[in-house]
């Protein structure tokens, strides 16, 4: 058996998976919090209490950031404690398996594909929409991971050149414009316009207003919700489109955590795809689906390329 674990900005989920089925036997979730040793501790005894339920051949991990192939993280906003930390091979001597790191986003594609919303596809996009945005591709029937291992960072593409300044210190990201944070700053906006009197009264303040709140005034039936959320569907829509011209995608899976606001993000995004991409009219449509995986796709992918790498 496989252990997978997902590693993010504030908790690890660590999966007990057969790699011949997908099927998931054990599941365990803990802080992701502290430094590189105190992560490895925390896996490491993730890692024992399932292997009391089955023997494990191998541990994968996914991370968000740049790992690279030797197993280091090299860059992450949402884990600064873990910069240069070589958390594959510390983890590898920790608990004596075979350790293969990659980006959660990259290995939640390889689930998507092998198990998923992806599968039936040699060419689609996983885009994941949460805090951030998180990308990852396959091609040709194979999973694009680059030459460092870095692919799918498609969240940081300019597509607003004068835009604002995000995190990073770089100007008009995708992310900062259709992610689950921006879809909260659309929210705050309208509310403190005039324009979301349900969000007002759900928050309690325009400057309390959260992406949460937009989707459960977007449930109810709001207008001025929905307003909001086309706006922003039209964002996400852009970035794909970029996505779509450079790749030739067939199809779009979009996973993270709004994908509990469910068919209206996918009609919304598919919607507004034909008006952002050139030559739509001589173009195959482009599908686009909801990912199936949910929260355990990270976790599942990684297991799967730790089996394949074993």
């Amino acid at each position: 058996m496989i252990v997978g674990i997902d590693v993010g900005g504030t908790n690890a989920r660590a999966l007990l998976v057969d790699p011949a089925t997908g099927g998931v036997l054990g599941r365990r979730r803990s802080s992701s919090a502290g430094d590189g040793p105190a992560l490895v501790r925390c896996i490491a005894g993730m890692v024992e209490e399932l292997r009391v339920e089955e023997t494990v051949e191998a541990v994968g991990l996914g991370i968000a950031g740049l790992a690279d192939r030797a197993g280091t993280l090299c860059y992450s906003p949402n884990l600064p404690d873990l910069l240069g930390f070589p958390i594959g091979p510390e983890l590898e001597d920790a608990i004596g398996v075979p350790v293969t790191v990659g980006n959660d986003a990259t290995t939640a594609t390889l689930g998507e594909a092998r198990l998923g919303a992806g599968r039936g596809s040699d060419h689609f996009g996983l885009v994941t929409l949460g805090t951030g945005i998180g990308t990852g591709f396959v091609l040709d029937g194979r999973l694009v991971e680059g030459a460092h291992g870095f692919a799918g960072e498609a969240g940081h593409m300019v597509v607003d050149a004068n835009g604002p300044a995000h995190i990073t210190g770089h100007r008009g990201p995708w992310e900062y414009f259709a992610s689950g944070s921006a879809l909260g700053r659309m929210g705050r906006m309208a509310a403190g316009e005039g324009r979301f009197g349900r969000g007002l009264v759900l928050a309690g303040a325009a400057d309390e207003v959260t992406g949460q709140h937009v989707a459960e005034a977007l449930d109810e039936g709001d207008s001025d919700a929905a307003s909001i959320f086309d706006g922003f569907c039209r964002e996400v829509a852009r970035g794909v489109a970029s996505l779509v011209l450079v790749l030739d995608l067939e199809r779009i899976v979009i996973g993270g955590g709004l994908t509990d606001i469910g068919e209206p993000l996918r009609s919304g995004v598919d919607h507004h795809l034909g008006d952002q991409l050139p030559g739509a009219e001589h173009r195959p449509a482009i599908e686009v689906r909801l990912a199936e995986l949910g929260d355990d796709a990270g976790a599942l992918g990684v297991a799967l390329m730790a089996a394949e790498r074993t």
